[in-house]
């Protein structure tokens, strides 16, 4: 039987012009899970007989591109499940290649989520978990160290009462430059984070220089960083590099997740052996290959994913 991934990469091989979508839902909006109860659940305080999710595209962008990453590289399961756990990585991809879609969501809900990060209430006979809310918040933050990266600072001053400082984040939050200059903007902004530097120290009345070292991975360079982007506006994005330098390795540009302002709603856009799709849980035909790289103006973050050292 052909995973989910042969069938999509199937798909692309054989689709025609008037139909450029995939044969079936893929990570539909949402999801219903139903408790096949015994005996004893007649005890149980409060009674549920299904699970209902809402408000899942928090997740549902990044589940799918966690699971195209997962098949780009004979080495990334095994990568992964250094930092998600081997039977995290081995059960997702079987439940989405059986297609079970909303068991696979309550896998990332009850394995990587905290209780607090998401609203739950039972009505009726239903227990109803609703994930409104940031999919930073819902996933990237939810990595574990994966993405973890640290940069030391000393100043010149010797009475500089922080002389020696370490910055250390779990997360990449790309800021847009203050002021705007010619270029790259998004490569620009990359480099300002990762690369080593000499600024004037700001501590008061210090008038030292502070110089910052290459910042650098925690735990090594991770098979795949997600870019949080989603604090730069539509007229800065007009070229998304889809190459990276980072921390003295390169990756390449896999996919991003885009956001609706006016819906407030997630999706998803990645490639696959150079074609491009656009993923939309809440539509019905909701996997779509694209004539072209799709415009990237309403962006919530940039994935790239480790070039292969040859």
């Amino acid at each position: 039987m052909k995973t989910l991934f042969e069938e999509i990469k199937a798909s692309i091989k054989n689709n025609y012009n008037q139909d450029r979508s995939f044969w079936r839902p893929v990570l539909p909006w949402g999801g219903v899970f139903t408790i096949k109860a015994g005996r004893k659940a007649v005890s149980c305080t409060p009674l549920y007989v299904e699970i209902r999710l809402k408000n899942t595209c928090t997740i549902d962008g990044f589940l799918m591109l966690l699971y195209v990453i997962l098949n780009e590289n004979e080495n990334f399961p095994r990568e992964l499940s250094l930092h998600l756990g081997r039977e995290f990585v081995d059960c997702f991809l079987y439940l989405m290649d059986t297609y079970s879609f909303t068991t696979v969501k309550l896998l990332w809900i009850w394995d990587k989520m905290e209780k607090q990060q998401y609203k739950s209430e039972v009505h009726k006979a239903s227990l109803i978990i609703d994930l409104f809310g940031n999919e930073h918040d819902n996933f990237t933050k939810n990595l574990e160290n994966l993405m973890s990266t640290i940069q030391e600072s000393y100043c010149s001053n010797w009475r500089c009462p922080t002389r020696v400082q370490e910055d250390q984040q779990r997360t990449i939050n790309i800021n847009p430059p203050q002021e705007i200059p010619h270029g790259n903007l998004i490569r620009l902004a990359v480099d300002e984070l990762f690369c080593s530097r000499i600024e004037l120290c700001e501590e008061r009345g210090c008038g030292g220089l502070r110089e910052f070292s290459q910042r650098v991975f925690c735990h090594g360079p991770p098979p795949f960083v997600v870019l949080n982007m989603q604090h730069w506006k539509s007229e800065d994005l007009a070229y998304v590099p889809y190459y990276l330098d980072l921390s003295d390795h390169k990756y390449l540009l896999e996919g991003a997740t885009l956001f609706n302002k006016e819906e407030h709603h997630y999706s998803a856009a990645f490639q696959i052996d150079g074609h491009w799709m656009h993923y939309d849980g809440l539509r019905n035909v909701n996997l779509i290959l694209l004539n072209k790289p799709p415009e990237f103006l309403l962006l919530s973050s940039l994935v790239y994913i480790r070039a292969t050292e040859k």
